[in-house]
């Protein structure tokens, strides 16, 4: 009877939210599905949250499109011809009405508000003298700040650019349907998350074992690193990333292990990981479908690929062992050229063995892995107020070994290109290349040399002045609040 009771409520959770559309007024918490009023034991609370973390996994999220996001408009991604979807992403054809993605925000915010839902009835609970609660409050709290990292990122200017612009709706309460909230600032959205963090550290540490599937002690460290880079506290930074590194519950893959590792469910890396279950499979929606080589397999699109500035990249070593998820992609039939740009990083392999699972499409999401705090702490340590650049060139050569043909760096020799030209050979087609291009300051240059690619709402270069490094607030959030509607992304109005 246990077991039913668990898999009614997360049933309920996970309907509520994959079924949910339009602007986050219209998103109340799941009381309908009496999924919350159910809960009266953590263990209830633990399967909200599993719940809540596969909704993350749909297409409009983590399943594809913010990943896709992140190398698309960071110009890792390319495509080769027009018109077979997400074209927008790279060619930022966006509109309060076309294009506009709002499943980032429709998703993000339905999260947020069953999040809202689960800690104030966790509060109700612990008021009345229930116990066990603490970790999972952790989990919800650390999981509304990395969402809301992520709303902030895509719907507003940068920390370090403009920081007293419009953020993104600090909703911390579940919300009557008349709720009428306007955008909070940069500033305090990150307030905000950082506030989350900082509360669920504590309640996360009582058992800091690695976490399969789940946010742990870790993942907060984890982001809090993330979150304090991208506001260049770098002292913060470098010490959350030394706790992760130090403390040594994870371990980097070594050369020879990295490319199997794609086949492997959490593996040692593997800091936050969302799990896909075959059940919920995208199958030809999903990440890895829409980066596999055109006409693999049928319906196999060739919708992305490596753009050529990534494969310049990788290509200063040909030894470089990243290249081992890499595949040839459509244009060899044109040119006879190899070109591998094809990724199969989601597919398990370049022979889509998957990850263990019944379908190879159903591969878990690596939200945050070791390699990318290796990589945060060199670029921390190299900008602390005293800085070790030797130090910072033995963070960063830990992962430039996978590269065995490329000279270590040295304290004489390490810089920030150095390290964000490894962060985009190692977290390639994890979402990441855009946000760390804008937060540098960098101009961005796209690959549209392929014979179908008409591009007119860019320059083939852009910086973070381009008016569309943001998305609008959608067209539905718009009609239903006025306040925001007042504050629409300039580029939209």
């Amino acid at each position: 009877m246990r077991n039913i009771k668990y898999f009614t409520i997360l049933a309920a959770v996970a309907a509520t939210i994959i079924t949910s559309c339009n602007g986050f007024l219209d998103m109340q918490p799941s009381n309908s599905s009496n999924a919350a009023n159910a809960m009266s034991t953590p263990e209830d609370a633990q399967v909200i949250i599993n719940g809540i973390m596969r909704a993350m996994t749909s297409s409009d999220y983590y399943g594809r499109n913010f990943i896709m996001y992140g190398d698309a408009k960071g110009g890792d991604l390319t495509i080769y011809s027009s018109g077979r979807g997400l074209d927008a992403l790279y060619s930022f054809n966006h509109t309060a009405t076309s294009g506009s993605y709002s499943g980032f925000w429709e998703t993000g915010y339905y999260c947020i508000m069953q999040i809202n839902n689960l800690l104030e009835n966790i509060d109700k609970l612990e008021k009345g003298g229930s116990t066990g609660f603490s970790f999972y409050k952790g989990q919800a709290l650390t999981l509304r700040a990395l969402i809301y990292f992520d709303l902030v990122r895509v719907y507003s200017l940068p920390y370090n650019y403009e920081k007293d612009s419009y953020g993104v709706p600090d909703i911390t309460t579940t919300l009557e349907a008349k709720a009428k909230p306007g955008r909070a600032t940069v500033k305090e959205n990150y307030a905000r998350i950082i506030s989350d963090l900082t509360e669920a550290e504590p309640l996360l540490a009582e058992d800091k074992s690695p976490r399969m599937g789940y946010i742990g002690y870790y993942a907060n460290i984890a982001e809090q690193a993330r979150v304090k880079l991208y506001m260049e506290n770098y002292e913060g930074a470098l010490a959350d990333a030394k706790t992760i590194i130090e403390d040594k519950a994870y371990s980097l893959y070594t050369p020879d292990e990295w490319v199997d590792s794609w086949k492997k469910q959490f593996g040692s890396e593997s800091i936050f990981e969302l799990g896909i279950d075959p059940i919920a499979d995208l199958g030809t929606a999903s990440l890895g479908f829409y980066l596999m080589r055109y006409g693999q397999i049928n319906g196999a699109q060739g919708w992305f690929l490596a753009s050529d500035y990534f494969l310049n990249r990788l290509g200063e070593d040909k030894n470089d062992v990243r290249w081992g998820v890499m595949d040839n992609d459509e244009s060899v039939k044109d040119t006879g050229t190899e070109r591998r740009g094809a990724c199969y990083k989601y597919l398990g392999s370049t022979d889509l063995s998957g990850d263990g699972k019944e379908t190879y499409t159903a591969v878990n999401i690596k939200v945050i892995r070791l390699s990318e705090i290796y990589l945060i702490a060199a670029e921390a340590e190299l900008h602390a107020a005293n800085p070790d650049k030797a130090q910072a060139a033995i963070y960063l050569n830990a992962i430039r070994k996978r590269s065995p043909d490329l000279a270590p760096a040295t304290a004489g020799t390490i810089t920030d290109d150095m390290i964000l030209n490894e962060r985009s050979k190692e977290l390639f087609c994890e979402g990441q290349r855009f946000f760390d291009m804008i937060r540098m300051n960098k101009t961005i240059e796209y690959n549209d040399d392929f014979k179908d690619v008409p591009v007119s709402t860019r320059e083939k270069t852009i910086d973070r002045t381009f008016g569309k490094i943001v998305l609008p607030i959608p067209q539905d959030e718009i009609n239903a609040n006025q306040i925001i509607a007042s504050e629409q992304n300039e580029a939209y109005k």
